[in-house]
């Protein structure tokens, strides 16, 4: 075989490979609004144990606007799946996925600091994660929920790095 031919089935074979790979981690839309659930209650229940354990009135304010724009986002993402009839994890397996990715945080002195890291490392994530579902999602529903929901998680990241920075 020539070296052209050998070139050109390599290359074919590795964005096969390439392909195969981007769909295996590409998520259902009720993978995606499961995962998605899952990390908004997460970050609901760490903000809410922030809030009460926390003294700082910065990180109390944070709090709030953290629990209203993420309960606000998960009630769209089941309207959403009730839109498009999608089988959805029972709010059972969700509430345990969620247990399983809040961060924990240290009590004392360093709670606030350990909060606010927690909170700019998880919402990173959750920007890469809109950010990755809206650029693969053919669904018209999850692309405006991303429109919608990047601006408030930007919005989180940069409140919490300040936290972060004022700790």
């Amino acid at each position: 075989m020539s070296r052209m031919a050998t070139r050109l089935r390599n290359a074919g074979f590795a964005m096969l490979l390439g392909l195969f790979a981007s769909s295996a981690f590409a998520q259902s839309t009720a993978e995606f609004i499961n995962d998605a659930s899952a990390k908004g209650i997460a970050d609901i229940e760490a903000s809410r144990l922030a809030h009460q354990k926390s003294e700082s009135k910065e990180v109390k304010d944070y709090t709030i606007v953290v629990i209203n724009d993420r309960t606000t986002a998960n009630q769209h993402l089941a309207k959403i799946a009730k839109q498009l009839d999608l089988p959805v994890a029972p709010r059972e397996e969700v509430v345990d996925k969620a247990k399983t990715l809040m961060p924990e945080v240290k009590d004392g002195t360093t709670f606030d600091q350990a909060y606010a890291a927690s909170q700019v490392k998880t919402t990173q994530e959750a920007i890469e994660q809109l950010q990755r579902e809206a650029q693969t999602t053919d669904v018209p529903e999850i692309k405006a929920f991303a429109e919608e929901t990047l601006p408030k998680l930007q919005n989180h990241l940069q409140m919490a790095k300040a936290l972060q920075a004022g700790r």
